[in-house]
């Protein structure tokens, strides 16, 4: 079962915050200049995610608009901070910025998710399992600093988005100007706790200011095809309003095995600028997904394909008595997400942002159920005993999910030198799923969840389910300070957010004998520092510090306990430093940055017992090492890029296993590569580009005991392209080749997973531990070779 773990919200409260997005709209617009003294405002150069940009006083000199950059082009702007061909980005920030510029995310096939275009920052080892960009995954499916994607926040526009293996459900590519990687590191007033690996933060599409749009056709491998089209309205009158609307529409084969794949998204984006300074933006996302549950293969799985070519995927037939049939194993998944950044310039050096949003889900998957064991064990609605043998189909049903919050910061310049902030951040969360068991139609296929024919009954009636409300609601407070001084060559930023949170999980569950109930419920209040510094020594050097503290709770629907030790998992807390240097002119751009975590109560998602996952504390840990990243502005064309990263993380507690502890003080930390290398090179001159990256990772522990490895493995990708001269009403039309794993590697690229360990080992009472044989590791496969060719163009 690759089930998905959401947290949601109350609908109201968020359709009260997309009424305040109107309200404050309304107003902008009535203190709005004439059109001719309208002025567009720069976007800040600086490297933090917020969609928008922070003013602090109004302009004093009109600033140009920008009308004739706004063209909507296929190949988009040439930002004159990109290095590598976007692959990496002249950063100011006072801690470490990784960023994937919109010149690159061209480059890819348009299919590629986010996991895909981050695929060579120096912080990030990411697994993908398809190359259509329309399955997500499993979690663990990104490892940062020793470190998963559970432990990092993703936002867009400022808002929280989905998992990282999930974000494919929330935009296009065509739509994201750029993803901006924030290891390590959180700022103050973001909507995360949850940030010890740090923040991805995805910019959404800037509308234009003229009407177009653009569309793109694409096929390749397995059958993919794909669709794409977007309309720009343009500046609506005289209200300079502009906004635009998306539509995608991807079909593709299964990769491994057999099945069918869809996806249908649409996108739409609305934002304006006023001659104060006061901006908003406003995103919404719509995503429809219709495709088979993934097969993870064991390593046992991924050898006998290696060495024989029998696959691990879904089954294209019917079998009773192990139903791997595709059609038995589906996903049909509803995807919405909201987000409106608004920023208020006020008089009196005051500024006001708010950041409303709102992300809900549903949809039921199905999978195998396995059989019945005897008559009499399950009965029909029609109360016919159901006999031994029948093949069942279990769902995971996502009834509800829903996400809202908002984030409201009043900031004031108390000199030239500081602007402090004052602010408050709401969130609630609140998702209900339901995991029935049904009768498996003839044909082998999966039912609707709810199918009357196919429900099954307990004797006394009760249906054969299970149901689980969980959720949680957030308070925070913050206060920041950044200052300027030294003619703004230093500057220090300050803040602590004061989280409190309850939470609860609530479960019920049906059986022969009747229903039972069990209730879970937690309060936390956790302080989080942040402090840093950064002095630009010259126009071309700069070194900075930075320092925080970050905690993780772990999921509502995650509160089990433990077999191990009896308990309920506790919150993870990490302190992080990190000192960085840059430099960057005219041809080079170098990033280097040192860092040192220190985690108490590690929270990982572990194989427990029985085939069953859980989230259990792993003890403590300690993670240092080194990011280095080195990239040029075009030379005769050619832009290299090249990074590496060097981990030396090790677990620094014992773990409870069988009734003692197995010892695993001094192992090296699971899932955490000792080096990690990338190389890029990119190539644009006259209609040309064309971009070939590789990714190494080094091995890497699977289990706690530190009795499993994952051997290194080296992925590539190539692009080749070609933009041709404006034809009639299309505008920079271009041809696009991609292709991804050259070599046809046959490589695991990561674990969906961990278990304690994999052999039986000697605990420290003198024993012998157990070995649960049903709960081996599964991991993420790199699919094979694999082509896409695209025909795109703006107009």
């Amino acid at each position: 079962m690759s089930a998905k773990l959401y947290i949601p919200r109350s609908r109201h409260v968020a359709l009260a915050l997309v009424g305040a997005t109107s309200l404050a709209t309304s107003a902008f617009s009535a203190g709005r200049h004439p059109p001719t003294a309208r002025h567009a405002v720069a976007p800040s150069q600086g490297s933090a995610p917020s969609a928008v940009a922070k003013t602090r006083q109004k302009p004093k000199v009109p600033l140009k608009r920008p009308d004739q950059h706004e063209d909507i082009s296929v190949s988009g702007s040439r930002n004159p901070l990109d290095g590598g061909g976007g692959m990496m980005r002249a950063e100011t920030a006072s801690h470490s910025v990784q960023t994937v510029g919109r010149q690159y995310i061209e480059m890819r096939a348009p299919q590629s998710s986010v996991a895909d275009l981050v695929r060579n920052v120096p912080s990030m080892n990411v697994a993908t399992n398809n190359t259509s960009g329309i399955t997500g995954g499993a979690t663990g499916g990104a490892e940062i600093r020793s470190l998963t994607d559970a432990d990092m926040t993703i936002t867009m526009n400022g808002g929280p988005a989905t998992g990282i293996n999930y974000i494919n459900q929330d935009i296009d590519s065509e739509d994201i100007d750029s993803i901006v990687i924030q290891p390590g590191s959180s700022p103050t007033d973001l909507p995360a706790t949850s940030a010890a690996a740090g923040v991805l933060s995805i910019v959404t599409h800037n509308a234009a200011r003229k009407f177009g749009g653009m569309a793109d056709f694409s096929y390749g491998t397995n059958n993919m095809s794909r669709e794409y089209i977007r309309l720009e309205s343009g500046e609506i009158g005289n209200t300079h309003l502009r906004g635009y609307a998306s539509f995608s529409n991807t079909h593709a084969r299964s990769w491994m095995g057999a099945g069918i794949n869809k996806r249908k998204n649409v996108d739409v984006g609305i934002q304006d600028e006023f001659d104060n300074g006061s901006n908003f933006k406003f995103f919404l996302s719509w995503n429809h997904t219709d495709a088979v549950v993934d097969n993870y293969a064991t390593a046992e799985q991924f050898y006998n394909y290696k060495h024989t070519g029998n696959g691990f995927g879904r089954s294209d037939h019917y079998d009773a008595q192990n139903n791997n049939y595709w059609k038995n194993n589906l996903s049909y998944w509803n995807e919405i997400t909201l987000s409106s950044p608004i920023h208020i310039v006020l008089p009196a050096k005051f500024s006001f942002d708010l950041t409303p949003y709102f992300n809900t889900g549903f949809g039921p998957e199905s999978y195998s159920g396995g059989v019945s064991s005897a008559a009499g064990e399950y009965f029909t609605s029609s109360g016919a005993s159901v006999p031994a043998g029948q093949s069942l189909t279990a769902f995971y049903d996502q009834t509800m999910y829903i996400q809202t919050g908002a984030v409201a910061k009043l900031g004031y310049d108390i000199d030239r030198h500081n602007h402090v902030s004052l602010g408050y951040w709401y969130e609630n969360d609140d998702q209900i799923f339901k995991e029935p068991v049904n009768l498996t139609p003839s044909d082998g296929s999966s039912s609707a969840v709810n199918a009357d024919a196919y429900k099954l009954y307990y004797a006394n009636g009760s249906r054969v389910t299970s149901r689980v409300q969980a959720g949680y609601e957030l308070h925070a407070l913050f206060l920041e300070d950044h200052a300027k001084y030294l003619h703004d060559r230093l500057t220090i930023e300050g803040g602590l957010k004061y989280v409190m949170t309850n939470y609860w999980d609530q479960s019920w569950s049906n059986s022969s004998t009747g229903r039972t109930r069990s209730s879970l419920g937690l309060n936390t209040g956790v302080p989080l520092p942040h402090i840093s510094a950064g002095y630009m020594i010259n126009q071309h050097h700069q070194v900075y510090i930075n320092a925080e503290g970050d905690f993780r709770q772990p999921s509502p629907a995650s509160l089990a306990v433990n077999p191990n030790t009896g308990s309920l998992p506790k919150n993870q807390y990490a302190i992080k430093e990190e000192l960085g240097y840059r430099y960057h002119d005219d041809t080079v751009i170098v990033d280097l940055s040192l860092f040192n975590y220190n985690i108490t109560n590690r929270l990982l998602t572990t194989y427990v017992q029985a085939g069953q996952s859980a989230t259990i504390n792993a003890g403590n840990q300690t993670a240092r090492g080194v990011d280095l990243m080195v990239s040029t502005h075009p030379i005769h064309g050619f832009s290299p890029y090249a990074s590496v990263e060097y981990l030396h993380a090790t677990m620094d507690s014992n773990i409870p296993l069988d009734g003692s502890y197995i010892h695993t003080k001094g192992n090296t930390a699971v899932m955490s590569p000792k080096v990690m290398a990338n190389f890029g090179l990119s190539y644009t001159k006259g209609g040309f580009f064309g971009n070939f990256s590789l990714h190494y990772a080094s091995s890497q522990s699977v289990t706690l005991a530190g009795d499993e490895h994952m051997p290194g493995y080296v992925t590539d990708t190539l692009s080749l392209g070609y933009r041709f001269q404006s034809i009639g009403f299309m505008k920079s039309p271009s041809i696009r080749l991609n292709f991804t794993n050259l070599t046809g590697s046959i490589v695991r690229t990561g674990p969906t997973g961990v278990t304690t360990n994999a052999h039986q080992v000697r605990l420290m009472n003198g024993s012998l531990s157990n070995i649960d044989d049903s709960s081996p590791n599964t991991f993420f496969v790199e699919p094979r070779f694999s082509m896409t060719g695209s025909v795109s163009t703006s107009f």
